[in-house]
């Protein structure tokens, strides 16, 4: 069953492999039912796989193969929160490593043109605890690609 709300992420075709990715790297993640498309269509043929039912970290989402007309864009990414460098690593690694390409300040793209933000929480923390602290990591996490959590913390620090 789908759930009330649902994100519905567009695909040019490869729904069904970006949620295969995303369910082998991320914890509280799955593949769940594939519907294929009962006629032709813009983006495919009868038979083509259209819809990918999938979660993401425990967020529902449906994946549709609707062909090249839409792109994904950085107005919507999925933050990822992390509790150490290791963690932060093996998810910007998994993303960057699998065909995609670094942003700044954390973010990244997946093969597929998704945005991520590997967003460790020490840096979640500082932001949040506002003034000379919040603009130290700030300051610091601008300077940076993929967030480096020591470098959060001496920033943090002062």
């Amino acid at each position: 069953m789908i759930a009330k709300n649902t994100i519905c992420l567009w695909f040019d075709k490869d729904a069904l492999a970006a949620a295969t990715f995303y369910a082998a790297t991320f914890p509280d993640s799955r593949v769940g039912k594939v519907s294929t498309a009962p006629g032709d269509f813009p983006g495919g043929k009868a038979g083509d796989v259209l819809v990918v039912e999938f979660t993401v970290c425990g967020i529902p989402c449906i994946g549709l193969n609707g062909g090249p007309v839409f792109r994904q864009t950085e107005a919507f990414s999925f933050q990822i929160a992390t509790d150490t460098q290791e963690e932060t690593d093996r998810y910007w690694n998994a993303i960057v490593g699998n065909g995609g390409q670094e942003s700044d300040c954390g973010w990244c793209k997946d093969r597929w043109g998704l945005s991520w933000q590997i967003t460790p929480r020490t840096l979640t923390e500082a932001m949040a605890a506002g003034g000379d602290e919040a603009t130290r990591a700030f300051a610091a996490m601008m300077t940076m690609r993929k967030i480096d959590v020591a470098a959060i913390d001496a920033a943090r620090r002062g």
